[in-house]
């Protein structure tokens, strides 16, 4: 199990959620921050280097799936966590099928988030 912290793009487009979240990490020593949709992600990834993205899933315009391949698709690989209202198996499969490290179905408590963000490998 990693003992660093990550540092998490935080991506969803109810910037309520995403700042809370991003707060609420930071409390538990993650250094976080928050992108209010998928093109906004798109554009922090080159510049903040995450170690994990926590993605919404259905976003306006570039939902989860599409930022997961995306940002897959320029060679950088960080830990990919969806935490989304769309938690039945039918969409389980479909993450796991995009390369996703694991789903959390919302509401997820913040313990249950840290726990799985601070899971993942450590980069080699």
């Amino acid at each position: 199990m990693p003992t660093s912290s990550p540092r998490v793009l935080v991506v969803d487009d109810d910037c309520d959620v995403a700042d809370f979240l991003t707060e609420a990490l930071g409390l538990h020593g993650i250094q976080a921050r928050p992108a209010y949709g998928g093109a906004e992600a798109l554009q922090l990834v080159p510049e903040f280097r995450p170690d994990a993205l926590l993605l919404d899933l259905a976003m306006l315009n570039i939902d989860g799936f599409d930022v997961a391949a995306a940002v897959r698709a320029t060679g950088h690989a960080p830990y990919l966590v969806a935490l989304s209202s769309h938690g039945e198996a039918a969409t389980r499969a479909r993450t796991r099928a995009a390369g996703f490290n694991a789903h959390l179905a919302k509401p997820a408590s913040i313990d249950t988030i840290v726990s799985t963000l601070k899971r993942r490998p450590l980069a080699a």
